[in-house]
């Protein structure tokens, strides 16, 4: 099978099975292959595909095993942010925290035309959580961001 995706996303988690499950059950993604160790406790590669795009996951490794990426926990916080584009942003939110994620934003109506939050899920990725409502120009979204800006001061 060809895809088509420009890239992939690769998350280095400390429980890939768990993360594979959370990542299915909250976004609604389809597991795809999964490659385990040869005592079966660790995830080499597993993938969810999500709304025809491809998450890889993966337990971390040490140095010694060929590890060179790290999990949000092994380094004090994560390096990024992921957002994901859905249609009922509190939704996803709330599959999220029933299964472990902690709230860093809570959703709400935002300047760009959206309903928008942030989670940690419970391996320490941090995700936006978009639902754009309204399409906006960039003139629309810039008068909407300074009265927005200008109200927090």
């Amino acid at each position: 099978m060809t895809r088509t995706d420009q890239f992939v996303p690769h998350l280095v988690v400390s429980d890939g099975v768990a993360a594979l499950k959370f990542y299915q059950e909250v976004f609604g993604g389809e597991e795809g292959h999964t490659m385990m160790t040869e005592d079966g406790r660790r995830v080499l590669h597993g993938e969810i595909m999500l709304d025809g795009h491809l998450l890889f996951v993966s337990d971390e490794f040490t140095a010694e095993e060929g590890g060179k990426c790290r999990t949000p926990d092994s380094l004090g916080g994560s390096t990024v942010r992921i957002t994901l584009q859905t249609d009922d942003a509190d939704g996803v939110v709330e599959r999220a925290v029933a299964r472990g994620a902690e709230v860093l934003m809570p959703v709400a109506d935002m300047f760009w035309g959206a309903r928008y939050g942030q989670i940690r899920d419970p391996f320490g990725h941090i995700w936006g959580i978009n639902q754009q409502l309204k399409e906006q120009t960039e003139e629309e979204t810039n008068q909407a961001a300074s009265d927005f800006f200008a109200k927090q001061q």
